[in-house]
């Protein structure tokens, strides 16, 4: 506990120094690497908070009943999520004592503050298209409830399920994940920006600037490493996904 709480200081007092300056931080699966939390809890989407980062990346799946959840693989623990209720998946539980959690409860708990956007990873269901779609669906209305619009931005590999929450809220901010788009078709089809693996713009050395000059954000994943955080700053992106906010964080003070 010490541990944690001395690492969440630390985190804090360095991503603290960058928020007078734009913040591109964006923590993968919440804060979890240096906090020793699990991913995807809401302990670490609590941490990723704590730090002061802009957004906190988290990952949904629907079950076979209907329910979204919370989790980055297809399976929780060894329990496959597309074919398992919700209750069976309540057989396991993290490291830290929780269970998974349903997109609900994360979401409830993340729109309890105002700083940290809620960066909605809606994952590509194994069982097909209609089951990823139906997913989209029941996520843009649970949005609405609980009225968290302007604190969520969704990202997604599958581009029809970029294109039905575009369709379901107009004003969603969508940004496509896979790379395989180009800046001007996103423009066209209503996308807020692209949210590329770095090694994407290495291969499209001109994609930046497009998107740029199209006034589209420009966001990149999941960037670990100092060498290529300097490049993406360099260029001037958007936001920047990592496993190592800190890290990102004290390269920006450097810069400042």
């Amino acid at each position: 506990m010490k541990h944690y709480v001395l690492s969440i200081l630390i985190m804090a007092t360095s991503i603290s120094a960058v928020t007078a300056q734009k913040n591109p931080i964006i923590a993968h699966r919440g804060a979890w690497k240096n906090t020793e939390l699990p991913q995807n809890s809401i302990a670490s989407l609590n941490a990723a908070i704590s730090e002061g980062v802009f957004g906190s990346e988290f990952d949904v799946h629907l079950t076979k009943d209907d329910v979204l959840v919370v989790n980055h693989d297809n399976d929780f623990y060894g329990i496959d999520i597309a074919t398992a209720t919700y209750q069976e998946l309540l057989a396991k539980k993290h490291p830290n004592g929780e269970a998974i959690p349903t997109v609900e409860d994360f979401l409830k708990e993340g729109l309890k503050q105002k700083k940290t956007k809620l960066i909605f990873e809606l994952k590509t269901n194994k069982l097909g298209l209609e089951r990823t779609l139906l997913a989209a669906q029941k996520s843009v209305a649970l949005v609405k409830k609980l009225k968290g619009e302007k604190m969520i931005e969704y990202i997604a590999f599958d581009y029809d399920a970029c294109k039905k929450i575009v369709e379901l809220d107009p004003k969603a901010k969508v940004h496509y994940l896979m790379g395989n788009k180009s800046p001007q078709e996103l423009k066209d089809d209503k996308m807020a920006g692209a949210d590329y693996h770095f090694s994407v713009y290495k291969k499209n050395p001109t994609w930046i600037t497009e998107l740029q000059k199209l006034k589209l954000k420009v966001n990149a994943w999941t960037v670990n490493e100092e060498t290529e955080m300097l490049n993406l700053l360099d260029q001037k992106v958007d936001y920047i996904t990592t496993d190592n906010p800190e890290l990102l964080a004290e390269l920006l003070k450097a810069r400042k």
